[in-house]
C-alpha cells in the first residue's frame, strides 16, 4: 500500500468514525457488531477507489486523484463511471473532513452481516469482483444482434410462435440454474437497470 493509499485509509476511517461517534450514535438503524472500515483502496485511472464499510452503510467510493478538483460537482449529482465488470452510477457527497467523494450504495442497512469481518470479506470480494471482465452482463443483446438492427435487417427471422418456443427452455435452465457468487454480487451492486 502506498503512503497516499495508508493515509487516505486513515483519513477515511477518522472522518466516518466521527461521524458514527457523534452524527449516528442513536440511530437504530446501525449495526453494531460491524465497525468503520475502508477496504481495498487504490489508485485507479486518476482516483482513488475503494470500498466504504460503516455500520449503517457500504459503499462504493470514489475519491479524486492527487492532481483533481472536483469542488464544482454538484451534490447528489450522478455521474457513471465504467469497470472492467461494467458501468455504474455514483453519487456525489460532501464531508467536511473529506471533501467531495462519489459513491454507490452495495448495502444499507447493514443487518444481513453477521459480523465485521463479514463486511470485509464481502467489501474484498466486491473489489475483486468490480474489476473482473467475467462480470460484464451479457444477458443483454449481443453485438450480432446490435449490428443487425443499425444494418436495417429484421431482428429475428423466426415466426413469433417459433421464437418463443426456442426462448422457453432458455428461460426454464436459467431459472434452475443455481446463482453463482459473481451474480449475486453483481446484483447487490448494479446501477444499469435502476437509472
Amino acid at each position: 500500500m502506498s503512503d497516499a493509499v495508508a493515509s487516505l485509509t486513515e483519513s477515511l476511517e477518522s472522518a466516518f468514525g466521527l461521524i458514527h461517534r457523534e452524527r449516528m450514535a442513536d440511530v437504530p438503524i446501525l449495526n453494531n457488531k460491524i465497525g468503520v472500515n475502508a477496504v481495498g483502496f487504490q489508485a485507479w485511472q486518476g482516483h482513488y477507489l475503494g470500498v466504504m464499510i460503516t455500520p449503517w452503510f457500504m459503499n462504493l467510493m470514489l475519491l479524486p486523484g492527487n492532481n483533481e478538483d472536483w469542488n464544482e460537482l454538484i451534490e447528489l449529482s450522478k455521474h457513471r463511471h465504467v469497470f472492467p465488470s461494467g458501468s455504474y452510477e455514483f453519487i456525489v457527497g460532501y464531508e467536511a473532513a473529506i471533501g467531495k467523494y462519489q459513491i454507490c450504495s452495495l448495502f444499507s442497512p447493514m443487518f444481513e452481516f453477521a459480523d465485521n469481518k463479514a463486511a470485509i470479506d464481502t467489501a474484498t470480494a466486491v473489489m475483486q469482483e468490480l474489476m473482473n471482465t467475467e462480470n460484464i452482463d451479457d444477458s443483454g443483446m449481443q453485438a450480432k444482434e446490435i449490428e443487425t438492427i443499425w444494418n436495417g435487417e429484421p431482428e429475428s427471422k423466426l415466426e413469433p410462435e417459433q421464437e418463443l418456443a426456442e426462448l422457453k427452455p432458455a428461460l426454464s435452465e436459467r431459472i434452475e440454474k443455481p446463482i453463482s457468487r459473481r451474480d449475486l454480487l453483481r446484483g447487490a451492486f448494479r446501477q444499469d437497470e435502476a437509472s
